[in-house]
């Protein structure tokens, strides 16, 4: 895990998912996600087609399109950025007040 002062980096995976039509298909990939992989939290979007990914850890992008993908959706792609944490205060941080 790589460390910046007093947090961890949080790396946010964005997966294109292809064939989910409902909340219960997020619940399936959601799930499938859990179980596979140490990750802070998962969530899907059947209208957006994707599933989001937030963790500590470096999870191969070949594992997570073959765990979707064995859940009966498609993986179309997967891409991967430094997770930024939103909200009211998440300015200060930024600009190193906080």
């Amino acid at each position: 895990m790589r460390k910046q002062g007093k947090g961890l980096f949080m790396t946010q995976i964005t997966v294109k998912v292809d064939g989910m039509m409902c909340g219960m298909c997020e619940s399936h990939v959601n799930d499938a996600i859990r179980n596979a992989f140490a990750v802070k939290k998962v969530t899907s979007s059947h209208r957006k087609g994707e599933t989001v990914i937030l963790t500590e850890s470096d999870i191969d992008d070949a594992a997570i399109l073959d765990v979707i993908n064995r859940t009966g959706y498609t993986a179309l792609s997967v891409s991967r950025e430094p997770y930024k944490k939103k909200g009211l205060f998440g300015f200060l941080k930024e600009n190193g007040n906080g």
